[in-house]
């Protein structure tokens, strides 16, 4: 059953918990809501309690102007909060940056896992990054959410073709219903760097998870998360890619949790 909490700016949000066992919330990544989480949920449900819930901007969450990543880490303790005090968090792609953002921040976080987040490791990547930051807000500031759409999928490396194929498919308006919140996830990256400095300061286990047929530089970036905290842990999972499949995540994910109780 959905359920609604509110974040300390009134903005409500909306959440679902499934399962029994220790408690997980599950943060998505960009252009997703908390039913692009829900399979992984279900397929945690017989050994963790999973929380699935729409981060602020999409689904049946409210927004705030203005936005700051700290208003997320803020949605994420309400969240916490309201599923008991304390929980595990698995973040997917830019919600794994958010993710170690919170844990960091000091909220009553147990563990950690995080899917690929896309941190840049390649040389030279700075310039690239600055680029698209400015040509999202161009867009987003001109309400051109397929635009902004657009900007994103190109940066993923989605081939002209397949942005073409997706502008005419069913599905294109729900994602630019979840565009302006592509800012969103822009700030949680911060430079696009792997923040070395804040994951030293993440203070409970992390486990960093990476497809095995996703491109070097995202497991490349899942290793350095694993080194940057304290206690890290790396894993790769056979001929997995970004789009990872859940039943094959959830094992993994539900021995992590588990061994650390909840």
């Amino acid at each position: 059953m959905e359920t609604k909490t509110l974040s300390p700016d009134g903005t409500p949000l909306a959440y679902r918990r499934t399962g029994r066992g220790p408690v997980v919330v599950l943060v998505s990544g960009a252009m997703s809501t908390g039913a692009t989480v829900a399979p992984l949920a279900a397929a945690l449900a017989d050994r963790c309690t999973a929380v699935v819930y729409d981060r602020r901007g999409r689904g049946e969450s409210g927004d705030t102007a203005p936005y700051a990543v700290e208003r997320e880490v803020e949605d994420l303790a309400a969240v916490i909060d309201a599923v008991g005090g304390e929980a595990a968090l698995y973040g997917m792609s830019s919600g794994g940056a958010l993710a170690l953002r919170a844990a960091a921040s000091g909220l009553a976080v147990s563990r950690v896992a995080v899917y690929e987040p896309p941190f840049d490791v390649r040389e030279g990547q700075e310039r690239e990054r600055a680029e698209y930051t400015v040509a999202l807000a161009e867009a987003l500031g001109r309400d051109r959410r397929g635009d902004a759409v657009e900007l994103f999928l190109r940066k993923t490396g989605l081939a002209e073709q397949m942005i073409a194929n997706a502008r005419q498919s069913p599905m294109w308006a729900g994602l630019e219903a979840v565009a302006p919140t592509l800012a969103y996830d822009d700030a949680v990256m911060g430079d696009g760097t792997v923040p070395a400095d804040l994951l030293a300061s993440v203070s409970m286990p992390v486990l960093a998870v990476a497809g095995e047929a996703s491109p070097e530089p995202m497991r490349e970036a899942a290793r350095r998360v694993a080194r940057d905290v304290p206690e890290g842990a790396y894993t790769v999972l056979d001929g997995q890619t970004h789009a990872v499949e859940p039943e094959m995540l959830a094992p993994v994910l539900a021995d992590f949790f588990e061994a650390y109780g909840g």
